[in-house]
């Protein structure tokens, strides 16, 4: 994997060993990047951040701040690791993404959601009534699913688009 495009554009990122994460790939990154457009000073929430792929593209892109939520161990090294490659500053949680965004009192312009596709439905009502409230007056939140899923949150949905097995949602406040 690499950063697509920003100050860091074409440097290589790694991935956490094993089967556990499942990177968004780098057409995926484009794509969804196209979508939202300028990034510059926003501040973003990567949840199941995994590799941190996505909350990194957003700081080579411009994004003043960035924190990584992953409950996974390894996944967490991985963030730390790229983002000392990449000369990055970001908070790095290694916690349980639903209950950090209960607890959150900071607002987002831009929030990524990326859960393991088989947990989606059981965490949905979760995250339908604890997004809107870290949500900055004109945030984004890009939810990746599996292509079969359709999600329902309670926000105003921009696009849904099929990226082979994956489905990239993106809702406006």
């Amino acid at each position: 994997m690499r950063i697509i495009a920003g100050s860091r554009k074409g440097h290589v990122i790694q991935a956490p060993k094993g089967q556990d994460t499942r990177p968004t790939s780098d057409r995926v990154r484009e794509n969804v990047f196209n979508i939202l457009g300028p990034v510059d000073g926003a501040a973003v929430l990567d949840l199941y951040a995994g590799s941190g792929a996505m909350g990194l593209e957003a700081l080579s892109r411009g994004a003043e701040l960035a924190v990584f939520v992953d409950d996974d161990r390894d996944a967490v090294r991985a963030i730390e690791r790229n983002l000392d490659k990449l000369r990055l500053r970001a908070a790095v949680l290694c916690r349980d993404a639903i209950g950090v965004l209960a607890s959150e009192r900071r607002k987002y312009d831009l929030v990524l959601v990326d859960p393991p596709y088989a947990v989606y439905p059981d965490i949905e009502p979760q995250l339908a009534r604890y997004l809107p409230a870290v949500l900055a007056d004109d945030g984004v939140v890009v939810l990746e699913t599996d292509a079969r899923t359709q999600p329902e949150l309670p926000l105003t949905e921009r696009t849904s688009r099929k990226y082979g097995q994956t489905r990239v949602t993106v809702y406006d406040r």
